[in-house]
């Protein structure tokens, strides 16, 4: 079967593209990986408006990717805060993809503004391609095949 004669309805990147495409749903969970919890520290460090704020932090919810949790500081009413699930943490390497092309072909001379570094022993964390036999493969060497899940636009 050929790329072109593939139906897309079931396409794994359109799943996701659906799920965390949109601008305002990356950057809440760049902030949320940064370690802001709290809506109004999210909303504040990102400019964004409460209302779009709020979709999107429900959206992510419903999704399953943040969890809500309960804090409550003296004298205050109970307030949520988000933390990310199993699932979210599968999504780290593309916010670090997107950082990583960022950095190499849109920065500017002084360097990346953020870094990834490893909890474990400090060092710098980056994105790379490997195939299954262990050797780092280049962008152009990939070649889409179709899988198991494949289904023709043909009968």
């Amino acid at each position: 079967m050929e790329w072109r004669e593939l139906d897309l309805g079931n396409c794994s990147v359109a799943a996701t593209l659906g799920l965390i495409g949109e601008r305002w749903t990356l950057l809440i969970l760049r902030e949320v990986f940064a370690g802001l919890h709290r809506f109004d520290e999210i909303a504040e460090h990102l400019g964004v408006s409460r209302r779009v704020l709020t979709e999107r932090l429900g959206q992510l919810v419903d999704a399953g990717l943040l969890e809500r949790r309960s804090y409550q500081e003296a004298g205050q009413r109970a307030r949520q805060e988000y933390h990310l699930t199993s699932p979210a943490h599968d999504l780290q390497w593309i916010l670090a993809a997107l950082l990583q092309y960022g950095d190499t072909h849109l920065g500017g001379p002084e360097g990346p503004p953020t870094l990834l570094n490893h909890a474990g022993c400090g060092g710098q964390v980056h994105v790379e391609l490997h195939c299954s036999c262990g050797q780092e493969v280049a962008g152009s060497e990939v070649v889409p095949i179709t899988g198991p899940g494949a289904v023709s636009t043909s009968p």
